[in-house]
């Protein structure tokens, strides 16, 4: 894989690099919500703008359609003005990993840099068919992501904690797959537990349940893998229904469950505590509702205490930046669906078309 930072100023010098980037962010009235993605392409931009190449981004975005109206705060966070193509996925050619696309991106640019990771798990033609038509290069980020991520996947197994909430059960199963051998407890909560929970014959009321999942549940080694032992339930989601605490096989038809529950989120901390290193992604409740949160808070306030600490995905950063205002971790990662498709051994679309792989 040929890296960026190999280049030196007389190879970068008057060269126009289209540089992919990740800004796809969250936009809640016209304003970025949170700006964290497009800070941290910043020391990419900077060391290319520093050796005098010509920068033109291109990236993708869901939350509206176009980066109209987000330019001038996109620059405000990078502290420069910087050429941003429109949104990718406008163009249909863009999620099939056309080549005319890539060749039209590719037009009037001498080098490609890819630093959007949370992007890298994408067969998309600005991560992977431009690679084809350019000199590619991995960004500064995205060689950091995978460093530091890797970290994850060598470190010793005896000691190592993964915690995994979210909805989408189908994206965790290659990691817990992958890390049945590679951490000492696998700690599950979400909505992914309520799976877990209706696979082992338990009541889960009206709670989020893939049942399309269960043949692959069934090639799991459990005996890592920790559910909660107790949870909060109500029989609605906004909290203003009666909300209860109770053990994991005490669950009503009408109830959902919405958090795990206190012995389960003190349990799961004292291990976060004593580990040597703990990985997170999701939230372990509906922690965006204060009646919900508790149990994520807490293992949030644990997880923050280990040094080495790898958290990432948007739901994760947004529940810890708002429960635990200030908490500090190892690492924070961009990715989230890249993140985990990385830890779980698969192999990344943007990485094999810059050749780490090879």
């Amino acid at each position: 894989m040929k890296l960026l930072k190999d280049l030196t100023k007389q190879d970068l010098e008057g060269k126009k690099v289209l540089l992919r980037v990740d800004f796809n962010v969250a936009v809640k009235d016209g304003k970025i919500a949170e700006p964290f993605k497009i800070a941290a392409a910043k020391p990419t931009i900077e060391y290319l703008v520093d050796n005098n190449a010509l920068v033109t981004l291109a990236s993708h975005i869901e939350s509206v359609r176009s980066f109209e109206g987000l330019r001038e705060q996109i620059n405000a966070i990078l502290g420069q003005s910087v050429e941003l193509l429109e949104n990718t996925r406008v163009n249909p050619g863009e999620k099939t990993n056309d080549g005319t696309f890539a060749r039209e991106l590719a037009k009037n640019h001498d080098l490609y840099v890819n630093d959007a990771f949370a992007a890298a798990h994408r067969a998309h033609a600005s991560v992977s068919a431009i690679t084809k038509v350019l000199p590619s290069y991995a960004g500064l980020l995205m060689v950091r992501e995978v460093a530091e991520l890797s970290k994850a996947l060598d470190a010793p197994s005896a000691g190592k904690v993964l915690v995994l909430g979210g909805a989408k059960i189908g994206t965790k199963l290659p990691i817990i797959k992958n890390f049945t051998n590679k951490a000492e407890y696998i700690l599950i909560g979400g909505a992914i537990a309520s799976t877990f929970l209706k696979y082992r014959g338990l009541e889960v009321g009206k709670s989020l349940v893939d049942a399309d999942q269960t043949e692959q549940i069934k090639t799991l080694d459990m005996r890592k893998v920790l559910l909660p032992e107790d949870i909060v339930l109500s029989t609605d989601m906004t909290g203003n229904s009666f909300v209860r605490s109770a053990p994991e096989k005490d669950i009503l038809p009408e109830e959902y469950i919405l958090d795990i529950g206190p012995r389960t989120a003190r349990r799961y901390a004292d291990i976060i505590k004593k580990s040597s290193m703990v990985v997170w992604n999701g939230p372990l409740g509906l922690s965006e509702v204060p009646a919900f949160a508790s149990g994520t808070r807490t293992v949030v306030e644990a997880i923050g205490e280990n040094p080495r600490s790898i958290i990432g995905g948007g739901d994760t950063i947004a529940a810890a930046d708002t429960l635990v205002p200030g908490a500090k971790f190892g690492y924070v990662s961009t990715g989230g669906g890249a993140m985990l498709s990385f830890l779980g051994g698969e192999r990344l679309p943007a990485l094999e078309a810059l050749g780490y792989y090879a």
